[in-house]
């Protein structure tokens, strides 16, 4: 398996990252509905929070490989 380039990583993290912003935020929101209307709200709002934090990182990995691709290393 040929590996990716810096250049190939970026591109490939940047969207990634940003849809799975996306769905961390609409989950977020869910878990603040259920608990607004008094459901279990503790795990949909842990995932939430797991699933938004990933895309952060995913994002940072992006600019870090587009930072080392501009560098050309």
């Amino acid at each position: 398996m040929p590996t990716l380039t810096h250049r190939q990583r970026w591109l490939l993290l940047a969207p990634l990252g940003l849809a799975v912003i996306g769905f961390g935020v609409c989950l977020v929101a869910e878990a603040a509905m259920v608990k607004y209307a008094g459901g279990a709200w503790f795990w949909p709002g842990t995932l939430a929070l797991v699933v938004l934090n990933t895309g952060v990182c995913l994002v940072g990995g992006a600019v870090r490989e587009e930072v080392l691709y501009r560098l050309g290393k």
